[in-house]
């Protein structure tokens, strides 16, 4: 028979102790014949007590019993040890001997259920079953079992839908398509050890797996374990092996979780509407991946589908405008929509999820490029979600649903990691963000070169090898607040980010004025970072204050979100960037940026309002080694080798230098100390305004003698600001008049 199965079950379970007695296993007082010869070995020929754990994996075709393998691992009492072999084992074995008690399933067993007929009913109701290709299912529909095996015919031989993982290409992949890291976790998928939150070690979830382990406090665990990000690396074994062990473990897993998770108020950890959209993109790709699997019976294609719908219809009934999560709930019901144009609920579904796309696009993306988070990590995610849909409607004719504007305001999101990112292609991780690995974004500007016929994304592509360069070197993204400046464009060049905009919401942090230094080819002054979302409340608060970034607070106290930008003037050799912050209800924070010939820094920070208190100015090294000096108000970083940076604020009447508990996070819920200092004033009076002049210098031999001097009536909060600049027996004078 060459019949592909409709149903398998695979069982773990113990036989209890039983007698061998020549050709026969006796079962207290009952005698089984053994089909085969007799155990060999001393065992076999004298008898003894036996117990065996046995694994029967049992194939039915049309409810006809075809074959039966099982697999035996012996445990003899006593001195003797022998390997028993049975070649057949009928199903009228196995059953009996589960209903005499004598066999009891494990717990580690997975088992396949047979395609209940209610389930293939609902799922028939939820069809088109009138559209062309559908005839032998709707002929069918009388007889669940066969209409099952009919619709999964017509999926296997649909070529009408596109998707960006090409089924036809399979052949292609054969040997190509999995990472060394794709097989470790795809390996240990197979094992039921999965990967959550990837910060955190992999972890055993039972052989009857549990789909709500927590193994740590840190809720993203249990959140990302449903998002299933290992079934991904399985699907790509699957296609570089070939391997059928990839797809029937998928196969059971995914049958066991819809059995296990419904949407309901016990199942809530499988179920936030991030989750159901990010299950909703991904599992159209591995239905593309494991359709063609003799392990992706009826059964399975069932489940699938009624489980994709169920995602559909829920994440119609959520929309968290504003945030990322609307886009991955729309991406997640869009590609639903588009993979499955068979339900009748589709067309709703895919309208509803363009919409959203098309809303949210403006909504989110303020005119400069950048989405309204702040976080570049979740920007990047954003240009994808908005992205990946449009592809996919492109892919199947249904681009015209996005208007021209759609497509320009994502090439200008594109454009924010070349403007923003530091030298060395790391991101200044301001917000909920992580600096990531150098080169990172390389594959999305080859992406978004090809796509927007780009010449300066293919130079920061290819290291400068094609393309052309940026024109400038200075970009100001003023709706967003952010803010670079940098000396040129290798990898050793300097660089300085600046933040100081509005409330971007929970992924955002309390910290205008802050900035990132880079210079040759380190980051010098890194952000803090974020550590972690959940499970640690006081050290997700610790990194969220605005005193352990690189800008001034009141009395150490958090700020308001309440910027301004008042000058931004990039020229050949000055850049001047200032802004301010009203960031306590009586205290204003202005800061301008000098950027001198493209070398160094001059900061100057005034404090403008008739609060009182402790005014501090903050300074974070990245980590390492670090020299103060209390005579000089300077300090700086200490590395043996490379640059380093110093900072040296002018001195004055009762200014003090303090040093700080310094932290910084560069992965999620990794932490590492770092050098960390204030200058403090007091300011006692009401009248009393507040003025900081700190030189930034990164160097890479010796430190640069630089000298400032205030210049006339350039008081704190005055529109103009006069500097006079000495360095080597050269002088200048610079400012600027607001």
């Amino acid at each position: 028979m060459n019949k592909k199965a409709l149903f398998t079950h695979t069982f773990n379970f113990t036989i209890n102790p039983v007698i061998i007695e020549n050709d026969k296993i006796k079962f207290h007082q009952d005698h089984i014949p053994l089909f085969g010869g007799p155990p060999t070995g001393e065992a076999g020929a004298r008898g003894g007590l036996l117990r065996k754990t046995v694994q029967l994996k049992i194939t039915n075709y049309s409810r006809n019993v075809n074959k039966s393998t099982v697999n035996v691992n012996n445990k003899l009492s006593g001195e003797s040890r022998f390997i028993g072999k049975i070649y057949f084992l009928l199903l009228l074995l196995f059953s009996l001997l589960i209903q005499t008690g004598l066999a009891q399933p494990e717990s580690g067993s997975i088992i396949r259920k047979e395609t209940d007929n209610h389930g293939i009913e609902t799922l028939l109701s939820r069809l088109r079953l009138n559209e062309k290709g559908l005839e032998q299912v709707k002929m069918s529909a009388d007889n669940p079992e066969n209409a099952a095996k009919e619709l999964l015919k017509y999926y296997r031989a649909r070529n009408s839908v596109k998707h960006p993982i090409d089924r036809n290409m399979k052949s292609e992949f054969l040997g190509n398509c999995a990472t060394e890291k794709d097989f470790e976790i795809a390996n240990d998928a197979l094992k039921h050890i999965f990967v959550g939150q990837s910060a955190y070690p992999p972890h055993f979830c039972g052989e009857d797996i549990d789909w709500s382990t927590s193994p740590v406090p840190d809720k993203e665990w249990v959140w990302q374990l449903n998002r299933m990000s290992f079934w991904d690396a399985m699907g790509r074994a699957y296609w570089h092996t070939g391997d059928e062990k990839y797809a029937e473990e998928w196969c059971d897993q995914l049958i066991d979780w819809t059995n296990k998770n419904p949407n309901d108020n016990d199942h809530k950890y499988a179920w936030p509407s991030i989750e159901a959209g990010i299950r909703g993109y991904r599992w159209t790709g591995l239905f593309q991946r494991f359709i063609d699997s003799p392990s992706f019976t009826p059964d399975v294609l069932v489940a699938f589908l009624n489980s994709c719908y169920d995602h559909a219809e829920f994440l119609m009934t959520k929309y968290r405008t504003r945030s990322n999560w609307g886009l991955m709930e729309a991406e997640g019901m869009a590609f639903i929509a588009i993979t499955f144009p068979e339900f009748k609920h589709a067309e709703t579904w895919r309208n509803e999820a363009f919409r959203r796309l098309n809303n949210e696009i403006n909504i989110q993306v303020y005119p400069d490029g950048h989405q309204r988070e702040l976080a570049i990590g979740y920007h990047i995610g954003c240009i994808r979600w908005f992205l990946r849909t449009y592809n996919l409607a492109q892919m199947n004719g249904l681009s015209d649903a996005f208007p021209k504007s759609y497509l320009e305001t994502i090439e200008k999101m594109c454009e924010v990691p070349m403007k923003l990112g530091l030298p060395d292609g790391t991101n200044a991780q301001f917000g909920d963000a992580w600096a990531g690995s150098p080169g990172q974004h390389k594959e999305n500007f080859l992406e978004w070169a090809e796509m927007f016929d780009r010449d300066d994304f293919l130079y920061l592509a290819t290291d400068g090898k094609e393309g052309e360069k940026p024109e400038t070197t200075t970009f100001a993204l003023k709706e967003s607040g952010l803010y670079s400046m940098r000396s040129g464009w290798d990898k050793n060049a300097i660089c300085l980010v600046l933040k100081c905009g509005p409330d971007g919401g929970g992924h955002c942090q309390p910290d205008n004025g802050t900035f990132e230094l880079y210079a040759g080819g380190r980051t010098l002054m890194p952000d803090a970072g974020s550590y972690i979302y959940s499970g640690d409340p006081e050290n997700r608060a610790w990194f969220r204050q605005t005193k352990v970034h690189q800008t001034l607070t009141l009395n150490g106290k958090n700020t308001k979100y309440a910027p301004k930008l008042l000058l931004w003037k990039p020229g050949d050799n000055l850049d001047i960037l200032v802004v301010e912050n009203a960031g306590y209800d009586s205290l204003t924070h202005r800061r301008s940026v000098f950027f001198v010939d493209k070398r160094y820094f001059i900061i100057v920070d005034e404090a403008i309002g008739k609060a009182t208190g402790d005014v501090d100015l903050h300074f974070q090294f990245a980590p390492g080694d670090a020299v103060f000096d209390t005579k000089k108000y300077s300090v700086h970083s200490d590395f043996n080798d490379g640059w380093n940076v110093n900072v040296q604020t002018k001195k004055q009447k009762g200014l003090k230098l303090e040093e700080e508990k310094g932290q910084v996070s560069f992965l999620y819920t990794k932490k590492e100390s770092r050098p960390a200092f204030r200058y403090r004033i007091q300011k006692e009076s009401d009248e009393k305004e507040i003025q900081f002049v700190t030189l930034v210098i990164p160097y890479e031999k010796e430190i640069p003698k630089v000298k400032i001097k205030v210049m006339g009536k350039s008081k704190p909060g005055f529109p103009d600001l006069q500097l006079k600049v000495k360095e080597n027996r050269k002088t200048r004078i610079i400012g600027y008049s607001l």
